[in-house]
């Protein structure tokens, strides 16, 4: 594409659309329809700039110009109490729901890892040895030791927002470092996983098999669930660069990344149970059957909210993303 010639055979529009945008509310319901379509032809225009001839100067002036012409035909819109129960109720149990190819299989694998690395280290005396002098192990798998401790090593509140933080970011993280190949998505997955063995196989070869679950099932199905549907995101959203399927990479990645950030606020309210669950409940004189019966009506209460209200909203169509409204029009690539 020749641009000088385009730029000489389109600039008119522009200006045209620019007065217009200057008009603001004045307008006639004619020029109210000539800037709706003189808005969708610099659209297109600035599409065909940016695939076929990108120049940063007229890129920056027809972006602009877009922008202002969407915001006048669309309005602006603030969000309600409308927009959170609907996200609450059917955009992100959708999104949960839509990934469950991912996540599943990532849970799946990552808890036969957990137990593999597990035994592995709870049957091998000289891989103890490499983790921590034997008396520190002592210190740590001993009845009131520091596996037993952590969680009552701080008031409840602090501890359980501590958690809330911690957890909230790895989750974010997964989501947002997932663009990267995959590659940080496993590495924080592997992590998670050692350390998760690294307890098993201890307290396992100390006998105390049964007191550390007691202690990490209540809190920590919700959890590692969270964790391994925030995982799963992040690696569908690293595949997306790989594969981004009948879309542009662009437009798949913009998608998968819209629906990723909806997820991490989703997904941080769901890291805020496990984390009261953590501060109040794994720490309490409650017995150990009642605790863990907590953390499983925990997790199949989130699991019937993903399977039962995002089956629901996703084979109406819902997929997580904003409305059709609020993002970009896939727009022709022809003038």
């Amino acid at each position: 594409m020749d641009l000088d010639v385009f730029v000489t055979a389109h600039r008119t529009e522009w200006d045209r659309l620019d007065h217009l945008l200057h008009r603001g509310h004045r307008l006639t319901g004619t020029e109210a329809d000539e800037l709706v379509a003189l808005y969708q032809r610099t659209a297109t225009h600035l599409s065909l700039i940016q695939s076929s001839a990108p120049d940063p100067m007229l890129t920056a002036r027809l972006t602009q110009l877009v922008a202002r012409a969407r915001s006048t035909v669309t309005g602006t819109r603030r969000a309600t109490w409308r927009d959170a129960t609907r996200f609450l109720t059917a955009g992100f149990p959708a999104a949960v729901y839509r990934s469950r190819h991912w996540w599943i299989p990532t849970a799946v694998l990552s808890t036969l890892l957990t137990a593999l690395m597990g035994w592995w280290i709870g049957t091998h005396p000289e891989v103890q040895a490499a983790i921590a002098a034997p008396e520190d192990l002592r210190r740590m798998t001993s009845p009131g030791g520091e596996y037993e401790t952590y969680y009552s090593s701080h008031p409840a509140a602090s501890f359980a927002a501590q958690v809330w933080t911690n957890n909230a970011q790895a989750a974010a993280m997964c989501l947002v470092l997932g663009a990267f190949l995959c590659l940080p998505v496993i590495w924080i997955l592997f992590v998670n996983v050692l350390n998760l063995a690294e307890g098993i196989g201890l307290m396992s070869s100390a006998g105390r098999l049964d007191t550390f679950l007691g202690l990490v099932l209540p809190h920590g199905l919700l959890e590692l669930t969270a964790v391994f549907v925030a995982a799963g995101t992040g690696l569908r959203l690293g595949w997306t660069v790989v594969d981004p399927g009948p879309q542009t990479r662009r437009s798949a990645l913009a998608q998968q990344g819209r629906a990723a950030i909806g997820m991490a606020v989703g997904l941080a309210l769901v890291l805020f149970v496990s984390g009261v669950i953590e501060g109040f409940v794994t720490p309490s004189g409650l017995p150990t059957w009642a605790r863990i019966a907590i953390g499983i009506a925990a997790e199949l209460a989130f699991l019937a909210y993903v399977y039962i209200l995002g089956g629901r909203a996703a084979r109406a169509g819902e997929a997580g993303d904003l409305d059709a409204t609020e993002r970009s029009a896939e727009l022709p690539t022809a003038a």
